[in-house]
């Protein structure tokens, strides 16, 4: 017979009958009914930091691989930083010597006589002056007038030289018969051609010899910036070619102009520097001759290189300074006033032939010919104005830091027409022209240097080796190779070539 109590039953009963009550348990197993600590201040405590790693990647299934990559610290530089300045300082030195170069001891230097010798041509001849000996050294004027450019080679070799070729030989014969008892006469010339021809060289050949002669050297160096990058800071040494035009240098409306013009302190103050270091000798023998209209007072008869220098020292000012210095080095000469021959040299011609990166009111784009200096300058290399005592406007494109300037290129193709006699080119109909450029080089002489000659080549490569710079034999052989390696003799990649690249 069946039960009538079930097994659950069984099972509920018997644990009711075992549970255990507060009088029969020990009072220190049975739980307080207040709380002996207060919860709330590890609530406030921060978070735990997480674990660090231990470089280890996590267990990876048998058989496969994991690239475990640990994080290095970056490394602590304990060096000294470069002081403001110094980096570009460093990459702009000119070095014009090489003390481990040999001396080559047969080395006439430039003068008078052998700029116009015939006899030297596809030789090099030193620039005479010994380096740091005295400012009124050739080399040390042509350093403070920034002639040398830091991608010539200068630092190669025991002393600074050039080669006479053809050009030179024409060139000093030019220059020789202006001034003194030569023709007081203005030769206007732009030198062109492709990059590495060695057209900035004949501009410092050009100085060179126009500081033999004694005259009167004012030169805008070409810029070492790429022709489309715009800086937006201010230069703190403005002085290129670029600085005119790229928007580094502080400008400011001319008054009473029309259309307005514009000036730049800062940049004239440099430039009157530099003229001041390069023509001091000069100018401290050359006097005021007449009386000026200036805002300021000015002493009656302060030598040129004073003046100069109150312009240097004051940007304010330095517009109407250049202005009276300019007056005054071309008032005629007479017996009481003496006053030299001009040279004005322009390296980067292309700079000024666009608009600017200046803006005006209405933030339009300033040409470059609405800057007053640059307006100047173009006044007398198109031939509105003259040289009254005679001298020289030398202008040079660049191959390598040139913008886009398709009005001067037709102006150079039809000038070198004009002088060769052959079909004048004409403007293209889908092409706006500038007619401002067109003007400013309207007559100017355009020469187009082309490589060396093999036997220029030839003593060019001598040089080298009587320098200890080459280390071959100079035979027929290597210099009709290295001549066609170096595109039909361009002085630039025969120097690479030969000096520069090493196997």
């Amino acid at each position: 017979m069946a039960s009538t109590t079930c097994y659950r039953c069984l099972l509920r009963a018997s644990s009711v009958s075992h549970k255990p009550t507060l009088a029969s348990t020990p009072p220190y197993l049975i739980p307080s009914t207040t709380s002996s600590f207060s919860t709330s201040a590890s609530l406030l405590l921060p978070a735990p930091p997480p674990k660090k790693s231990s470089g280890t990647a996590a267990i990876t299934k048998r058989g496969e691989k994991q690239l475990v990559l640990m994080k290095k610290k970056a490394p602590v530089s304990k060096g000294k930083p470069p002081n403001p300045g110094e980096r570009k300082a460093m990459r702009k030195r000119i070095v014009l010597s090489n003390t481990n170069a040999l001396e080559v001891t047969d080395m006439q230097d430039l003068s008078e006589d052998t700029m116009v010798d015939m006899r030297l041509r596809g030789q090099v001849i030193g620039l005479p002056g010994s380096l740091g000996a005295s400012t009124d050294s050739v080399v040390d004027q042509l350093r403070a007038v920034e002639a040398f450019k830091t991608t010539q080679g200068w630092g190669l070799f025991r002393r600074p030289g050039m080669l006479i070729r053809r050009e030179s030989v024409e060139l000093g014969k030019l220059l020789a018969g202006i001034g003194g008892e030569g023709e007081k006469k203005t030769i206007r010339r732009v030198y062109t051609g492709e990059k590495g021809n060695g057209k900035s060289m004949m501009l410092l050949q050009a100085m060179a010899m126009a500081y033999l002669k004694g005259w009167i050297v004012i030169n805008i160096p070409e810029g070492s910036y790429p022709p489309n990058h715009y800086h937006t800071s201010v230069s703190n040494k403005p002085g290129k070619a670029h600085d005119l035009t790229l928007g580094t240098t502080s400008y400011s409306p001319l008054p009473n102009t029309t259309p307005t013009k514009y000036i730049q302190p800062n940049y004239l103050a440099s430039l009157l520097a530099r003229i001041v270091r390069a023509n001091r000798r000069l100018l401290s023998t050359l006097f005021l001759s007449r009386t000026h209209n200036l805002s300021f007072p000015l002493q009656s008869n302060i030598s040129l290189d004073r003046l100069a220098n109150l312009g240097a020292n004051d940007p304010d000012i330095a517009w109407p300074i250049f202005q009276t210095l300019w007056s005054e080095l071309t008032t005629p000469a007479s017996e009481a006033v003496k006053r030299p021959p001009i040279l004005l040299a322009m390296d980067g011609l292309s700079h000024f032939m666009r608009d600017s990166a200046y803006r005006d009111a209405d933030f339009n784009p300033i040409h470059a010919h609405d800057l007053a200096l640059v307006e100047h300058l173009m006044t007398y290399l198109s031939g509105t104005k003259t040289l009254p005592n005679g001298g020289a406007i030398f202008a040079a494109t660049s191959g390598s830091n040139r913008p886009s300037t398709p009005t001067l290129s037709l102006a150079l193709k039809q000038a070198e027409a004009r002088a060769a006699g052959t079909d004048i080119p004409q403007p293209s109909p889908f092409e706006t022209q500038d007619q401002r450029v067109l003007d400013a080089l309207k007559g100017v002489e355009v020469v187009r240097l082309g490589g060396l000659t093999r036997e220029e080549a030839r003593g060019l490569m001598e040089y080298y080796a009587a320098s200890g710079a080459m280390r071959q034999v100079v035979d027929e052989r290597l210099v009709s190779e290295k001549w066609t390696l170096a595109g039909g003799g361009i002085v630039g990649e025969l120097e690479k070539g030969t000096v520069r690249m090493r196997i």
